[in-house]
């Protein structure tokens, strides 16, 4: 099966081809046979009924500096390709959002992974609310008395923007710290948007764990561990990847979970999970496949298409 396949994703000049999860999605979707199309979220458009893109065909190769070649520019109308590939990294803002509102008018008949109608509703940090079981305490606020209350009740916390990414912007404050108030103001300044303070889990010293769903079924982890001094894991801000195995605690957090992320068409996804506490579930632009593939010899992204070309069938 022969697919045609578009990519919305960032600029793809900029990408580490070693770590970078659409590179190899594309990789894949190339060794299998589907022809790609590449362009980033400001050439999409609605246009008189139809949902259009300026972008090129796409090749890759695994050649650092020389990984893409890029066809002539042309606008395409989206709704003649089989898959769509939502891949832009947050922020979570109106531009991320305005993006699922228009795939969303060409989707099912062109598959959008994930998605978008969900993507949108499920963002990252707010779908975890809907199983607090299996997360740490937890608030989301604007309000400064109600993030001084979250302290004074659990002591050390975690403080981060809504939508944020990449671990820009985290915060970990010790019940004695004297800049909540600061920071507070600081985000207060910059935007309209809530924070999400969590409850501080010293686990998290010891990674925090990256377990990837495809299709709500989990099928392997990475351990993302901290440098020294440093509370933040993401890989993004110097966080070193590790081995690790799925616990019986990942399996019931992912058996919770899997079923809705199906059901919703979020075919592939990463969950945060630092000690026994689920803290993300991440359907937007999730990463750690490439990590994942190394560490355990699995094709994730095999995976990844063959799921997609099942519902595509």
């Amino acid at each position: 099966m022969s697919l045609k396949v578009a990519i919305q994703m960032d600029p793809i000049g900029a990408i580490n081809i070693d770590g970078d999860s659409t590179f190899r999605l594309a990789e894949e979707a190339q060794a299998r046979g589907h022809s790609l199309f590449y362009y980033t979220p400001d050439k999409l458009a609605w246009q008189e009924g139809r949902v259009t893109a300026r972008g090129w065909s796409l090749t890759v190769q695994r050649v650092k500096g020389d990984h893409f070649t890029l066809g002539e520019e042309q606008e395409v109308d989206l709704s003649d390709f089989d898959v769509v590939w939502l891949r832009q990294d947050p922020p979570f803002d109106m531009g991320y959002i305005t993006t699922t509102h228009l795939l969303d008018m060409i989707h099912p008949k062109t598959l959008v992974v994930n998605d978008p109608f969900w993507v949108r509703n499920y963002p990252e940090k707010l779908l975890v609310l809907q199983f607090p079981e299996l997360t740490p305490p937890t608030a989301i606020a604007r309000d400064l008395q109600t993030l001084r209350n979250f302290r004074e009740k659990h002591g050390d916390i975690i403080l981060k923007p809504l939508y944020g990414n990449g671990g820009a912007g985290v915060f970990k404050l010790s019940a004695g710290d004297g800049n909540l108030a600061s920071l507070w103001e600081m985000f207060t300044g910059i935007n309209n948007e809530p924070l999400i303070v969590q409850k501080f889990l010293p686990a998290v010293s010891k990674g925090d764990k990256r377990v990837i769903l495809v299709d709500g079924e989990p099928v392997g982890a990475i351990n993302r561990v901290p440098q020294k001094g440093e509370t933040r894991s993401n890989m993004h801000v110097g966080g070193r990847a590790e081995k690790v195995e799925l616990t019986d605690r990942d399996r019931e957090i992912c058996a919770a979970i899997g079923p809705l992320l199906k059901e919703k068409g979020q075919v592939f996804v990463g969950i945060d999970v630092i000690g026994d506490w689920l803290t993300e579930i991440n359907v937007t632009s999730p990463t750690g496949i490439q990590e994942l593939e190394r560490f355990d010899g699995v094709n994730i992204a095999e995976k990844v298409w063959q799921a997609i070309e099942a519902r595509r069938a």
